[in-house]
């Protein structure tokens, strides 16, 4: 099996934004899941093996994912702890984007998915074409 190795980039909002109620909130926990992540990402094909990841948009150059993930040291499962990832795949250049990382009570609205689209396009003008 072929796997594809990505760049991993955590884009400057999400930074700014959900990433530090995750540090906050979990302190030397939110490093080593951070880690964990970036490794994952790295290869995020295997997530798709694992029916670990959601395509959500799947254009030509862009794919856009949707991915669980539980914060290290903790009993809750990926599912079941609420966190969410929306990545940005960039299949021309091997690049995965992360875009958003989120606990699913992070986002207003009745309707996570259309709250965490608006949030893209929004803050991502790049992507809003294709969402």
């Amino acid at each position: 099996m072929n796997i594809t190795k990505y760049e991993v980039v955590f884009e400057s909002f999400t930074e700014r934004h959900f990433i530090k109620t995750f540090a906050r909130k979990y302190k030397s926990a939110w490093d080593l899941t951070y880690s964990f992540l970036v490794e994952e990402f790295g290869v995020f094909d295997v997530l798709f093996n694992k029916n670990m990841a959601q395509t959500i948009i799947d254009s030509a150059d862009i794919k856009i994912c949707k991915t669980e993930f539980k914060i290290s040291g903790t009993q809750e499962s990926r599912h079941g702890s609420g966190n969410r990832c929306i990545v940005a795949i960039h299949k021309n250049i091997n690049r995965v984007s992360v875009l958003l990382v989120y606990h699913k009570n992070d986002l207003t609205g009745s309707n996570e998915t259309a709250s965490w689209k608006n949030l893209v396009r929004d803050n991502y003008p790049e992507y809003s074409g294709i969402l």
